[in-house]
């Protein structure tokens, strides 16, 4: 499964090249050597506008991300080659910060507020469940979108000197 293109699964894009798939149409990087797990995203996925992509573990998704920008990384608690806090470092390094939503299949108070307190967005519990899936991935990519939108508006007033 490359990781450097959509998931074939995924719906293809749409819209004018003027303007970034990140514009358009949520896009997620589920990061997890589980198959099993990202068959399920794929098969969510296939039945949206979402773009998903995929690496099997930190140093893939680092790859990635250096280029291309994604907003929203679905990472499993561990990898091959790293857990999510790992993740979370990379992510920090990134010009275009994403936002890291940790999967678990053993989620519980302590992980969620740890995750919270180090940077992360959220927690899903595995194995997915549709609606949840579909709720906090939404949530996570307007709180993006928002946090986008209000750092762009600070360095117009700042170029304009307003």
């Amino acid at each position: 499964m490359p990781a450097a293109h959509p998931d074939p699964s995924s719906a293809a894009q749409t819209g004018s090249a003027a303007s970034s798939p990140s514009e358009r149409a949520v896009q997620v990087l589920a990061v997890s050597s589980a198959e099993e797990d990202v068959r399920v995203l794929r098969h969510l996925f296939s039945h949206s506008n979402w773009i998903l992509y995929t690496a099997r573990g930190c140093a893939e998704a680092a790859d990635l991300l250096q280029r291309r920008p994604i907003p929203l990384i679905l990472c499993d608690f561990e990898l091959a080659d790293g857990t999510w806090r790992d993740m979370l470092r990379v992510l920090a390094e990134l010009p275009e910060p994403s936002l890291l939503i940790v999967t678990s299949r053993t989620a519980d108070e302590y992980l969620w507020a740890e995750v919270l307190n180090l940077g992360g967005y959220d927690v899903l519990l595995k194995p997915y469940d549709a609606q949840e899936v579909v709720r906090v991935v939404s949530l996570a990519w307007l709180h993006w979108k928002n946090l986008r939108d209000r750092q762009r508006h600070g360095r117009s007033l700042i170029a304009t000197g307003s």
